[in-house]
């Protein structure tokens, strides 16, 4: 390319482990701003909304906040299980940080700024004269802002008051054949505008391409290599591969962030993390940008880019507020949910009667290991709630506890049951899930099963039912999310002296 930093290098190999933020982390959009990288993802209908992660290395990612986080930010009451805030697009210009989502159950295209990315975040600018999904902003020499959208179409836009000037104009949407062309990011790199796009859908036929031409509106002109990213058609232990991301590192070396899956099991593979966020690196020939496989395998020591230590596993709920990885059901009242009530417990005051309701007063984490554990001290003296794992309101398992028994609950599509129950002793009692990998025997196999029970004071785990993980998964629910492990209220009060979540070997 004409600008020496964006010459091509060698390839350089891929150092770390994917996927780098692991679990429901998709639609990963990056900017980096000197040696800072930011990240940041959809969360549909959970609150705080919109997560944001920082790095030095695009390897080691610790979430400092939500950029969502205040009801005047994010309203959800009408927001069904996969609906809410969809594809963040993260940019730094003038000094300030913007974000730019969909809300599909609230209005459409919203633009937020801040100066610093881990908050505070202004409440919403609107832009109603931006339709459709997947926002994009990108500034040219003269300082226009423009906003392109799934579809593909653009529009000149003022970030500030939300002004739209003109109607949108459509631009090179992909493949002529290929569906779903979304997800657009626009970028000046060297002599050329690039717009690089997802097609083919979410799923298995998900891929990355790109095009390029001398102005941000175009014309654009595809590379000849599209795909530059896909996996469909392949057995890679990584689908869905899209929804991609590039960002340069101050090395000059260039990155892709983008999402996909690792789906377990038999035929038609199921998975159950939801999308996640990938790494692999960019190189450039002939002014196009070839992009590595994404690897999952870690490499031989030595190498340049290390993990880092695992977020801590344990939360004593200490005064002061969650953690900013815990998240709720489309809202989170204080007078439903306070770790200040009563010191080193969280509390949660029941609204709705079970998670198959949407006003279910739920706190949780997102699952991001294929076998882990999670734990739960909870205090059912006051009401019942418990320890479960979701994925929408017709898909959850949980253990749930009353004074003096506690129940395993299933719920899938239209079948709620209880499927096993023990007496215990009165009082605060631990519950537990454990999940495993499932061995993977035939065609027919699911890819986890979930254990779930009680333990003894001493540590001593006892089950009481085995679940089959299949039916909390994306193939068979649909929707866009995945498995959050987390604790409820059913009715009264119920209180949680502590909770942990440990990954386990596969």
């Amino acid at each position: 390319m004409s600008d020496a930093s964006h010459t091509a290098a060698a390839v350089r190999p891929a150092t770390f482990s994917n996927p780098v933020i692991p679990g429901f982390h998709p639609d990963p959009s990056v900017c980096r701003v000197g040696d800072d990288y930011y990240v940041v993802c959809s969360s549909f209908e959970y609150f705080p909304g919109v997560p944001v992660f920082h790095s030095r290395d695009l390897v080691n990612w610790t979430q400092i906040g939500n950029a969502l986080d205040r009801p005047s930010q994010l309203r959800l009451s009408d927001a069904p299980s996969s609906g809410g805030i969809y594809a963040p697009t993260l940019r730094h210009h003038d000094g300030r940080f913007r974000l730019i989502v969909t809300h599909v159950s609230d209005g459409g295209t919203m633009l937020f700024t801040a100066s610093d990315p881990a908050g505070p975040w202004s409440d919403p600018v609107r832009l109603p004269g931006v339709p459709g999904i997947d926002p994009d902003l990108a500034w040219d020499e003269d300082g226009a802002c423009w906003c392109t959208v799934a579809g593909v179409s653009q529009i000149r836009i003022d970030p500030d008051t939300g002004e739209a000037f003109g109607t949108p104009h459509r631009l090179w949407s992909g493949a002529p054949d290929a569906k779903a062309p979304e997800a657009p990011h626009l970028y000046r790199i060297g002599d050329y505008w690039y717009l690089l796009i997802a097609e083919g859908g979410t799923e298995r036929c998900h891929g990355v391409s790109i095009a390029r031409g001398r102005t941000p509106d175009g014309p654009f002109e595809p590379c000849p290599a599209n795909p530059v990213l896909t996996h469909r058609g392949t057995d890679h232990p990584v689908q869905n591969t899209g929804h991609a991301d590039l960002v340069q590192g101050p090395d000059g070396s260039w990155w892709m962030v983008l999402l996909g899956v690792r789906p377990r099991g038999g035929t038609p593979g199921w998975h159950v993390l939801g999308r996640e966020t990938f790494l692999t690196p960019v190189t450039w020939v002939d002014d196009w940008p070839v992009v590595a496989a994404v690897t999952t395998e870690p490499p031989a020591p030595p190498w340049p880019l290390v993990p880092g230590p695992a977020e801590p596993v344990r939360d004593d709920f200490d005064p002061g507020g969650l953690r900013p990885q815990w998240i709720s059901v489309r809202d989170r009242p204080a007078e439903h949910c306070t770790t200040g009530e009563r010191p080193g417990w969280l509390t949660l005051r029941a609204r709705g009667s079970s998670l198959d309701e949407r006003d279910v007063v739920f706190v949780g984490r997102r699952q991001q290991h294929p076998a882990c554990r999670a734990r739960a001290l909870i205090d059912p003296a006051q009401g019942h709630g418990g320890l479960a794992v979701r994925l929408d309101e017709r898909h959850h398992y949980g253990i749930e506890a009353l004074d003096g028994e506690v129940r395993v609950i299933s719920r899938v599509g239209p079948v709620r049951a209880v499927v096993a129950s023990r007496t215990v002793p009165a009082g605060p009692v631990t519950l537990a899930v454990r999940i495993a990998v499932a061995p993977q025997q035939d065609s027919r196999s699911g890819p986890d099963v979930l254990t779930l029970g009680v333990e003894d004071p001493d540590g001593a785990f006892t089950a009481l039912a085995d679940l089959d993980g299949r039916y909390l998964s994306t193939e068979v629910a649909g929707g866009f999310t995945g498995r959050v492990i987390g604790l409820y209220a059913a009715s009264g009060t119920v209180r949680f002296d502590w909770f942990d979540y440990e990954p386990l070997l596969v």
